[in-house]
């Protein structure tokens, strides 16, 4: 399975190219399970995630399925991505996402998947949850453990960790965090993504590429 690891989504015309290159069809037949569970973790209205629909519907899209992953049945939720072509995983709150992956069997379903011809693309906290941990969560500007998760094992489909939305004034604080990590580490900003393709990876977008620990790309 190819992941497309954004901070932001697609955002330029360089991610642009790489979504399109890792789709195994015509990009109007692909049908999207669109995973929302992560934006009900944060207070207020998601009325942000019609941002991220519009990104894939202005290529059109129309198979797009909301999916929210709290109280789904691992079998039913199985069903669902077993037909979908790209797995868009949306961002919000980490600690929630992955609470909810575990309780849902997400986790056992997209590791069956890494065999598969589809497309995982992660924004922010949907690309944190790949890595080893989800560290990277606790950093500047940290989502609120609102879930009292303990356990913050990823789902490592990735052996580097991802700081998304990465800012040059916060960049000193990010840096600290980072010498206590044992994991390569990348730091995207929102025009940026790292794209992983059979064990292979490479950082795509515009911006100066700031990686730590030996991150080292291999596409």
């Amino acid at each position: 399975m190819n992941l497309l690891l954004t901070s932001n989504g697609i955002t330029n015309a360089e991610i642009e190219s790489e979504f399109f290159r890792s789709l195994k069809k015509p990009i109007r037949k692909n049908k999207v399970a669109f995973i929302t569970t992560a934006a009900f973790g944060e207070e207020g209205d998601p009325a942000w995630l019609e941002y991220y629909r519009s990104q894939l519907k202005q290529y059109g899209i129309t198979q797009i399925e909301d999916l929210d992953l709290k109280g789904k049945a691992e079998r039913e939720l199985h069903e669902t991505l077993s037909l979908s072509d790209i797995i868009f995983v949306n961002g919000g709150n980490t600690f929630y996402l992955l609470k909810y992956i575990r309780e849902s069997g997400f986790d056992k379903i997209i590791r069956n998947f890494s065999n598969n011809d589809k497309l995982y693309v992660g924004v922010s906290a949907g690309s944190i949850v790949t890595c080893p941990t989800i560290e990277t969560a606790f950093w500047a500007n940290a989502d609120k453990n609102n879930v009292n998760l303990r356990d913050i094992t990823g789902l490592n489909l990735v052996n580097f960790i991802i700081s998304p939305h990465s800012k040059e004034e916060e960049r000193e604080i990010i840096e600290k965090e980072i010498i206590c990590t044992k994991y390569p580490t990348v730091l995207l900003t929102d025009q940026q993504a790292v794209l992983y393709i059979n064990g292979k990876y490479k950082i795509v977008g515009q911006g100066k590429k700031l990686t730590f620990n030996n991150f080292k790309e291999s596409l």
